[in-house]
């Protein structure tokens, strides 16, 4: 536009130039080349767009949108368009309870209603992007405030929708990778009727009211209770039979040395233990008596 105020500023001076009755009327026309120069230096600088990396370019004009798209890099276009710059990145849209955390200031956390009749809050991240050969129709049927559109009540009622058919606690449990894949795929379905794709759906927290939370807990507790019982009941168990195969090893120890034990036996390992008694570093005297029991006398 500045370069067509300017040509067309020049041309006019040219043209008044040129109507003077004097010398300086031969310089009407240079400066009307000028002015001409100037206006096809605009029309060739509006003719070339770039397009920065991550965004593509929809072309309008007089509020027809085409369907073609303009890819990242240098295009050369008809000037009377107008392109419309749309990022094709990932982006990503957080609800959530805490504040300031979420794309909306204050507590943005859905809550829903589960399948036993309870309030359950859900803190959620949906990562999508703009698919590019669909931008053209999205800015045409939506616009570029497709996030307020499209995603935020999108997700938000199909979250409600789906969350019925659980239990609270299954929810928060057991069920929640299932529950999470389940409004993937209706999110995903929406999502791709408008040409957008959802890339991934992060289920941030699941709270639960505090009375089933206390329940919850008082049950964990109990149950870990009950394990450490049982620990110990195992255990003393284990020692219970360690020891009755202590009492068993000792007993038939007992009965084979009673079933082979002889009196030459008993002899010889007394010899043995005299020996050894002899051989130690005090100085002691042995008397044996034929029959009896052995006196020993310290030589000191």
């Amino acid at each position: 536009m500045g370069f067509l105020i300017l040509s067309l500023i020049f041309i006019g001076v040219g043209l008044f130039i040129s109507k003077i009755q004097d010398k300086i009327s031969v310089f009407g026309k240079p400066v009307m080349a000028f002015g001409v120069i100037i206006l096809l230096f605009g029309v060739l600088w509006s003719s070339i767009i770039k397009i920065d990396a991550g965004l593509v370019g929809v072309q309008k004009l007089f509020g027809k949108v085409r369907p073609d798209v303009l890819y990242s890099g240098l295009h050369l276009i008809n000037p009377l368009y107008e392109v419309q710059e749309m990022d094709v990145r990932t982006q990503n849209y957080t609800m959530s309870g805490v504040t300031h955390e979420g794309d909306m200031s204050g507590d943005d956390a859905i809550r829903v209603l589960s399948a036993d009749g309870l309030e359950v809050t859900i803190d959620l991240t949906v990562l999508y992007r703009v698919v590019a050969k669909n931008a053209p129709g999205l800015y045409q049927k939506t616009g570029l405030d497709y996030k307020d559109k499209i995603v935020r009540p999108i997700s938000r009622t199909k979250i409600r929708d789906n969350a019925v058919y659980y239990d609270a606690v299954a929810l928060y449990s057991s069920k929640r990778d299932e529950f999470q894949s389940r409004i993937y795929k209706a999110i995903e379905q929406e999502f791709n009727s408008r040409g957008m794709l959802l890339e991934n759906l992060l289920i941030r927290n699941i709270s639960l009211p505090t009375s089933v939370k206390n329940a919850i807990e008082s049950k964990i507790n109990a149950e870990q209770e009950a394990q450490k019982m049982q620990f110990v009941l195992q255990k003393e168990h284990q020692e219970a039979d360690r020891k009755r195969v202590e009492a068993q090893g000792i007993a038939d120890y007992q009965r084979i040395i009673n079933e082979n034990l002889t009196e030459k036996q008993l002899q010889y390992e007394q010899i043995k233990a005299y020996k050894d008694l002899a051989a130690s570093s005090n100085a002691k005297i042995i008397v044996l008596g034929k029959g009896g029991a052995p006196m020993i006398l310290d030589a000191r």
